[in-house]
């Protein structure tokens, strides 16, 4: 998955600046439109480097390793050679594994957080960095506000021998499982249940915790579950949601173009099996 970057580590440790950051051992990151600057022309995503650490104009991310990464403001000044170009979070993803991907998302999400969080949701007053931890504080009313992170299920619903494969009605375009965003007072589990209901009209039972994600081009924490089909298995799709849903067996499941993704990985681990 997308995180799975070991040997190498991601610190997202919070520091006003970092004293062993240079410009030769970091880089920086901006955007336009929404859009990153980098160079994806090599399998892995490319940043230029900052010409200096300017602390007012430039806001410290994270380390991996011992390269540092800052978020610029735009127009902040980088050096730049070869293939370099403005790329959506989307089209990095569709080019690029590797590291700097999952450094990318990350910047992604921190950059979205960051940019709407720039005035108070209770006063109105402009926001500023904190200077003890990531967050944002009002200086006018003392509201402090933290990364905004999504949590959200992905659920492999089995039935004996075959997993209910779907396809979104729009946007991603490949196999895909039962997937939603917990609501106010759920537990996950009854996010789970809910879903499947919602989306494919099934009782289940037997649900059971597998792995999570980070996925900051959503901002999102995917949480991912497998469960049982409890009783009647006749699919009842939500034709709102989804354009595609049914019951596949192992040997028939087609896979996602990449290994990015918690969904893929466990279409992967039920298509190859044990049982689960």
């Amino acid at each position: 998955m997308i995180q799975d970057i070991f040997p190498c580590r991601l610190d997202n440790g919070y520091h006003d600046t970092n004293d062993k950051a240079k410009p030769e051992n970091s880089f920086v990151i901006y955007f336009r439109d929404g859009r990153m600057f980098a160079d994806a022309s090599g399998g892995d995503v490319l940043f230029p480097r900052p010409v200096s650490i300017d602390k007012e104009r430039m806001t410290y991310l994270f380390s991996v390793d011992d390269e540092f990464f800052f978020l610029a403001a735009d127009g902040c000044p980088a050096e730049a050679e070869g293939g370099f170009g403005y790329y959506t979070i989307r089209e990095l993803r569709d080019r690029c594994s590797g590291k700097y991907l999952f450094a990318a998302f990350t910047a992604f999400h921190l950059a979205q957080w960051y940019g709407s969080s720039k005035y108070c949701g209770k006063c109105g007053g402009a926001m500023v960095r904190d200077t003890i931890e990531r967050a944002m504080v009002c200086p006018e009313c003392g509201n402090k506000v933290y990364p905004r992170i999504n949590p959200a299920v992905i659920v492999g619903v089995i039935n004996g021998d075959r997993i209910l494969i779907t396809r979104y009605r729009r946007g991603f375009a490949h196999n895909a499982l039962i997937a939603g965003f917990t609501e106010i007072g759920e537990t996950l589990e009854q996010t789970v249940e809910r879903e499947v209901m919602e989306e494919a009209g099934l009782r289940v039972k037997n649900i059971r915790y597998y792995k999570s994600q980070p996925w900051g081009m959503a901002s999102d924490l995917l949480v991912g579950f497998f469960c049982d089909v409890d009783g009647e298995d006749t699919i009842k799709m939500d034709e709102s949601e989804l354009r595609y849903a049914q019951w596949v067996a192992r040997e028939d499941i087609e896979l996602q173009p990449y290994e990015h993704s918690l969904t893929n990985e466990m279409m992967k681990l039920f298509k190859n099996g044990p049982e689960l």
